[in-house]
């Protein structure tokens, strides 16, 4: 009988797993760092922000796991080599790669310096490169496999009326770069996906979960296309963070998971 027939939640294992998380300090970030912290995983934080990456560090160890800061941003082919030389210098390799740093910058296409769209491609489309090829070299020479999970967003598939003609192509090229690398690696047991949230409770989102007038127009408007009826929880990106980064997905490579509650389906 197969192994897992008598434990499935084995599948879901990530213990003594080594994971670089880029973008620590980020609300996804930081909810990636600690639900595989939970898990047993060791964990490389990355972040550009000292003060909140030592928070989210702390907040790893106190779940019990081995949690080391790295104060970089993968900025650049030699930044994100360091990051992960620095993860093999503290734990001896890199199993999983989560990138979820990135940024938005929201105005109409005549508003824009194309500056600040260029600046919004490489935040999440070159850096997400760059990390991929990074932590993809090491993988690769470890010959074990590995895991690497990206961060993309239902704007990826579907356009927005708001200026968001920098965000949206930037997270569609992240689903091209997921597919691209999903079959590139296909036969060396690295998994590329991507993880496509719609709005979930943050910082950044969380006006919108309050009771101003503001906030129920918004959410009203916003609610009548998502089918579950209500905006996401960071739990609802928990789950398919675990299943991407464990051999329960080993199968599943080149696909973008929206954790959107129907929104992209309708």
């Amino acid at each position: 009988m197969s192994d897992f027939l008598s434990d499935p939640m084995s599948l879901f294992g990530v213990k003594g797993k080594v994971a670089i998380v880029t973008g620590a300090s980020g609300a996804f970030g930081a909810l990636a760092a600690k639900v595989l912290a939970g898990a047993g995983a060791k964990i490389i934080a990355v972040a550009g922000s000292k003060d909140a990456l030592d928070e989210v560090v702390a907040e790893c160890r106190a779940l019990g796991a081995e949690a080391e800061g790295v104060n970089r941003r993968p900025s650049s082919e030699a930044e994100c080599d360091a990051i992960v030389a620095e993860a093999v210098q503290h734990y001896g390799r890199v199993d999983i790669l989560v990138v979820a740093s990135g940024k938005n910058d929201v105005a109409k296409i005549t508003e824009m310096a194309p500056e600040r769209f260029l600046d919004v491609m490489d935040a999440n489309v070159t850096q997400s490169w760059l990390m991929a090829r990074a932590a993809g070299k090491r993988m690769l020479e470890q010959g074990e496999g590995g895991k690497v999970v990206l961060m993309s967003s239902a704007r990826g598939k579907l356009g927005h009326p708001a200026g968001y003609s920098a965000y949206c192509a930037s997270k569609a090229a992240v689903d091209g770069m997921t597919r691209a690398l999903g079959c590139e690696w296909g036969e060396t047991g690295i998994t590329v996906n991507a993880i496509a949230p719609t709005v979930f409770r943050s910082p950044l989102t969380a006006w919108m979960f309050e009771d101003t007038d503001r906030a129920k127009t918004v959410r009203a408007g916003f609610l009548s296309r998502v089918p579950k009826g209500r905006l996401g929880e960071p739990a609802d990106l928990a789950g398919p963070l675990l299943f991407l980064a464990s051999r329960a997905s080993d199968f599943y490579t080149g696909h973008v998971l929206y954790a959107d509650g129907g929104y992209t389906a309708g």
